[in-house]
């Protein structure tokens, strides 16, 4: 009979720690990630605090609508002459709704001749994409993009 009440108590205890966490979660208790970060802190810690200015110079391309959030193609081109005294030294792409908003940094040197960068990005609902560069001479320019993300290719 020890036998039956050691396993008995054994699946109270299993079924007890298996459900308790999940409850927490759906609470809404569920822990932040280290790499969680807001558009506006990550932005504030990227550009220590300056901000950035919105230029022509910076071009975003994204899509107005993606059928696939969790693919999006985004390419940044900056108009630098990418000398030793005037470049890109930073690429920054930021989705300003997503739980971590930073996507990517890319660092540049003048011997990369075109700032440049293109990859894709997962966005977790509609919002908007912003790229952040960082000049040589520590100024900091913007361009940004709304895309409007469908589920299925139905808007």
């Amino acid at each position: 009979m020890l036998r039956r009440e050691f396993f008995k108590t054994l699946g109270v205890v299993a079924a007890a720690t298996a459900v308790v966490p999940s409850m927490s979660f759906a609470a809404g208790a569920a822990p932040k990630g280290p790499n969680e970060m807001s558009y506006e802190a990550a932005l504030k810690a990227v550009t220590n605090g300056k901000g950035a200015t919105p230029s022509d110079k910076v071009s975003l391309k994204v899509p107005e609508i993606a059928e696939n959030g969790a693919v999006v193609p985004v390419t940044v081109e900056v108009d630098s002459p990418m000398t030793e005294k005037d470049y890109v030294k930073t690429i920054h792409v930021f989705a300003t709704k997503n739980n971590n908003s930073r996507c990517a940094a890319v660092h540049l040197t003048p011997a990369n001749g075109k700032a440049m960068f293109s990859s894709r990005i997962k966005l977790g609902q509609t919002q908007d994409v912003a790229a952040i560069v960082e000049m040589s001479d520590g100024s900091f320019l913007s361009a940004a993009q709304s895309v409007k993300v469908t589920i299925g290719g139905c808007g």
